[in-house]
């Protein structure tokens, strides 16, 4: 992971310096939080040559397959965040991120975990500090019971909820951006479980 240079962990003071340190453009900032392996950083970086992404994890071991390939690929729109998420506003200042995507997160079911579920209120609130006004979210996930607590969340919140599906692989013209596939995805697809997919805006 030290080899790379398009991967970065704390102590490294990256708050309002990607657009003119990393990135070298003012395209807006994408986060994949949980990125794991780095597949949807990877696929969206790709798809997306106008923007930017950046992954973030905790696990080196995962990250390290994502940011390989896009060093390899010589990728200059990505970037790769070691960190837990709860932290992540040391790496970015108010308002510099435009869109945040959660990719097949732990659904964190049990009634005491509710905190640690990357959709609950608090890390709503953390999102809402680091996204610009009008920034977009985006939840893509298997497990039907984080679909709903997040959706009934967010309607109790009233949140803005521009698109919602229960079962996105029946839409007869998918956005080419929830096409990308996940190890998780792949697995649980193959289990027959159907995936399901929210954006909504933190206004």
């Amino acid at each position: 992971m030290k080899s790379f240079s398009n991967t970065f962990e704390y102590p490294v003071e990256m708050k309002g310096k990607w657009h003119s340190q990393v990135f070298m453009n003012d395209a807006p900032i994408v986060l994949e939080l949980g990125c794991g392996r780095g597949e949807y950083t990877v696929g969206l970086s790709e798809m997306f040559p106008e923007k930017n992404f950046i992954g973030v994890d905790l696990k080196g071991s995962r990250l390290w397959k994502g940011a390989k390939i896009c060093a390899l690929a010589n990728r200059m729109n990505a970037a790769f965040i070691r960190s837990r998420i709860e932290l992540i506003e040391n790496y970015f200042e108010a308002g510099e991120v435009s869109e945040i995507w959660i990719t097949f997160p732990d659904p964190q079911p049990k009634d005491k975990w509710e905190k640690k579920r990357l959709t609950s209120g608090d890390y709503l609130a953390l999102y809402k500090r680091l996204l610009k006004q009008g920034g977009l979210m985006h939840l893509k996930t298997d497990n039907t019971f984080l679909y709903q607590y997040t959706f009934e969340l967010l309607t109790t919140m009233k949140t803005p909820i521009e698109f919602h599906h229960d079962d996105i692989y029946t839409m007869p013209d998918i956005e080419k951006a929830l096409t990308i596939e996940t190890t998780y995805e792949r697995k649980f697809k193959a289990l027959g479980e159907t995936i399901k997919y929210i954006r909504f805006k933190l206004v």
